[in-house]
């Protein structure tokens, strides 16, 4: 699995809930969505605003779509100004709703997105992410057998492609860092999408710099300058991440989650995720979990 796969199938909780939702101004809504929770908007008809609470307000228009993926305080409305007198009665269409994150274990990728993420619908931009909202528009306006399915599938899709879009449309500088520039890396990348594809093999900074095709030490100061660890630093990280999820969601004796995360006794497993959590594998599991560490 490549890496942004792989951190949005371990980072996301539940299903998404969405709705398409009908708006006549004059109208005001406040949004208050909360941490581990990223709101998200897509403008199929009409106009309105993104008021933030510091900051400048945001013009939203048909196709555009909206991530707020920390929560944080928000209103929405057919105008800057409240109680503004429009030109007459105006209708907003929207696809609105909300992905689960875990709140307990974020992803250096998706911490590193801003407060709002914006996508405006422009002409050769992003053609996959406006065919995703076209298809969803189609759906919700015509639903048939099966719409369930496919607005689930789609705003699945849709949340890969905003996240994709945005760092696609990163500036590309002399000596970037963050996420952005290590997928923007062939080397980096490639070596991230070894990781995480295999999280349990024993790797090495050698093995890791040679199927990058790049020299060991060079490798090792670039991944982490980007990464923001060492590599190995890293795997560790996500395999314990990995470890977590897997708590969370099977049965699977602890042996066999260590096994599948590249441990090779109960005991060594139950340490490092002691270390990395400060708790035990069991008690995490059972839902006896710390306030997540920084």
């Amino acid at each position: 699995m490549d890496v942004l796969s792989d951190v949005i199938t371990v980072m996301r909780t539940g299903e998404p809930r969405s709705a398409r939702v009908r708006r006549v101004s004059p109208w005001r809504q406040r949004l208050r969505p909360t941490p581990g929770t990223a709101a998200f908007e897509v403008v199929l008809a009409g106009t309105y605003w993104l008021i933030p609470a510091e900051g400048d307000p945001v013009a939203l228009g048909t196709g555009d779509v909206l991530l707020l993926p920390h929560g944080g305080h928000y209103e929405l409305a057919d105008s800057v100004q409240e109680g503004a007198d429009g030109a007459g009665p105006l209708t907003t269409v929207v696809l609105c709703g909300a992905y689960e994150l875990d709140a307990d274990r974020g992803h250096p990728l998706l911490d590193e997105l801003p407060d709002v993420v914006h996508l405006p619908a422009r002409l050769g931009r992003h053609p996959r992410l406006r065919a995703v909202v076209d298809l969803l528009g189609a759906e919700l306006e015509s639903p048939g057998p099966g719409t369930n399915a496919v607005v689930s599938a789609l705003l699945e899709t849709l949340l890969l492609y905003v996240l994709r879009a945005w760092l696609e449309d990163q500036p590309v500088c002399a000596g970037p860092t963050g996420w952005a520039a290590a997928l923007a890396d062939p080397v980096i990348r490639t070596a991230l999408d070894a990781i995480h594809h295999d999280p349990a093999r024993p790797w090495t900074v050698q093995e890791l710099a040679t199927c990058s095709g790049a020299s060991r030490a060079a490798f090792a100061r670039r991944f982490t300058a980007l990464v923001g660890r060492p590599p190995l630093t890293y795997l560790t990280w996500w395999r314990l991440t990995t470890a977590a999820r897997l708590l969370r969601g099977s049965d699977a004796p602890l042996s066999v989650v260590a096994a599948q995360v590249g441990y090779s006794s109960e005991y060594a497993f139950a340490n490092a995720f002691r270390r990395e959590f400060t708790i035990a594998p069991g008690r995490y599991r059972n839902g006896k979990r710390l306030p997540r560490q920084v």
